[in-house]
């Protein structure tokens, strides 16, 4: 199967980034959204990030016309039936997720695949929500969507060879390189940040060296674009805690207990840049 309309439930931060990234490559984009003003912001979102392009002279204004004129906005579930994959991107709420996909499933025809955009929840428990589990696979786009390569493509219990072949020709057919992962907490990427990120906070707790210094070591010393504890603050800290906690319970293993501090900071509404304060002051 060769897919040329992607359906993407969710004009938030990665739906509107993946709605650019299908049309830039060329393929259709039908993005719902449950209010107007949410599909009116994810639009206005690509269009302000293609126009950022066209200052830089890495798209023309011909190209960015096209590009919008791939995107369908809607507020309607219906408009969903003309794709051949869509792509759960809303909230990472496990129950809102799954409410999704059982409203979705029922509406879209039976070889229609459904990819979730999920960081943490498993694919294998999202699927069996679904008539189609052979027909369900992990599609986990970084943020920012139009700007990193990589696409973690999950395989639950049942997912099938054929659609786990459609979704990695989709993948590089949008310019990423993907990865295949089996389902299992936190896939590759997040299963090896994530507690990297804690044991800079057992660090910073200990007293071992500043956060600046944790940070510059990192970046320095293993040439990272940014350090562990800014990235936490980039984040969300209380993101970061959350993952850990899935982690702890689902492996069972003492090795992926949160930081204390990490605790702390997150009781006290110390989030990071999205409360204007966490490790660092924003």
């Amino acid at each position: 199967m060769t897919i040329q309309t992607v359906g993407i439930i969710g004009a938030g931060t990665m739906g509107n980034g993946i709605a650019q990234a299908c049309a830039v490559a060329g393929i259709r984009a039908v993005m719902v959204d449950i209010s107007q003003g949410a599909v009116d912001k994810g639009l206005a979102t690509v269009s302000g990030s293609l126009e950022r392009l066209i200052k830089k002279e890495k798209l023309s204004a011909e190209q960015k016309a096209a590009a919008m004129a791939l995107i369908q906005g809607s507020t309607n579930y219906e408009d969903l039936k003309q794709a051949q994959l869509v792509i759960e991107a809303a909230t990472e709420n496990h129950e809102l997720k799954l409410k999704i996909l059982k409203q979705v499933d029922s509406l879209l025809a039976p070889e229609v695949i459904i990819a979730s955009n999920t960081s943490s929840i498993s694919i294998t428990k999202l699927a069996a929500a679904t008539s189609r589990a052979d027909r369900f696979i992990g599609m986990h786009f970084f943020n920012p969507v139009p700007m990193m390569a990589l696409v973690e493509i999950i395989r639950g219990y049942l997912t099938s060879d054929a659609t786990h072949a459609a979704v990695k020709d989709l993948s590089e057919r949008l310019g990423k390189s993907p990865i295949t992962v089996k389902n299992a907490p936190g896939f590759v990427v997040n299963r090896i940040l994530v507690p990297m990120i804690n044991e800079a906070f057992f660090v910073l707790a200990e007293g071992s060296a500043t956060a600046e210094d944790i940070d510059a070591g990192m970046k320095l010393g293993c040439n990272q674009p940014i350090g562990p504890l800014a990235l936490a603050d980039m984040i969300g800290l209380d993101v970061c805690l959350a993952v850990m906690e899935v982690y702890l319970e689902e492996f069972g293993d003492s090795k992926y207990r949160p930081c204390p501090l990490l605790k702390e900071m997150v009781a006290a509404g110390q989030l990071g840049r999205k409360t204007g304060r966490g490790v660092y002051t924003y």
